[in-house]
């Protein structure tokens, strides 16, 4: 069973989606916050797998909620989708790089946010080929530390930095052993390698730091 946190300082949203996600089998609403300071005290007390997190929250918003929880290795199991009103909100990149595993907009279809929330669950980014990417790379290029990253590229084989390339155009494991022509599950596992050598906490963060080394730069995913 699929447990989610949500958080959000509209009642009428909360209640919308918990009657949503709670409608379905594999999933369940363990708790609803309506700040960030409450969230983060909850998702300590039921470690939930995914927290559905808004952005703009009072007492504590929800940029700082997600770089608290992401932070704390008793929740290191628990993944954040950060919430949006528009799709090219400024705060979301910041939101991937402090540990978000993606991100959607509050239109979402209903659908789609149940596909969302088992995406994440199972350890996926929510980084889909159309405006995440774009969004990711425009705000990869403003920022201010590349020294770092690039380091730590060096670690990898030529095998993992370009597996780590078509991970940031948004491929999946099995998109990625096609274009190899491996199997999926040595795709997989190049990723995994690529990720503990990185010290990414997800496939999101794995594309931060591809854009960040200029491994992959914007445009390329045109």
């Amino acid at each position: 069973m699929i447990t989610v946190l949500l958080a959000d300082d509209q009642a009428l949203v909360r209640a919308g989606f918990r009657a949503l996600l709670d409608a379905q089998p594999d999933i369940t609403v363990v708790g609803e916050a309506p700040n960030g300071e409450v969230a983060i005290s909850m998702a300590l007390q039921s470690t939930p797998d995914v927290v559905l997190m808004d952005i703009r929250m009072p007492v504590l918003d929800g940029l700082a909620a997600t770089r608290r929880i992401a932070a704390d290795e008793r929740l290191v199991n628990t993944r954040v989708i950060v919430l949006t009103t528009f799709e090219l909100d400024e705060y979301v990149f910041t939101a991937i790089r402090d540990g978000a595993a993606g991100f959607l907009v509050k239109d979402t279809e209903p659908a789609d946010l149940v596909r969302a929330v088992r995406v994440v669950a199972a350890g996926e980014a929510l980084l889909s080929p159309g405006v995440t990417r774009r969004l990711i790379a425009e705000y990869a290029t403003r920022s201010r530390s590349t020294e770092k990253p690039t380091r730590q590229l060096e670690s990898l084989t030529d095998r993992e930095r370009e597996v780590v390339a078509l991970v940031a155009l948004g491929l999946t494991n099995e998109e990625i052993a096609a274009r190899l022509v491996v199997s999926p599950l040595t795709a997989k596992t190049h990723v995994s390698r690529a990720m503990i050598k990185l010290n990414a906490r997800d496939r999101a963060q794995l594309v931060v730091l591809a854009y960040e080394s200029a491994l992959v730069r914007p445009g390329w995913m045109n």
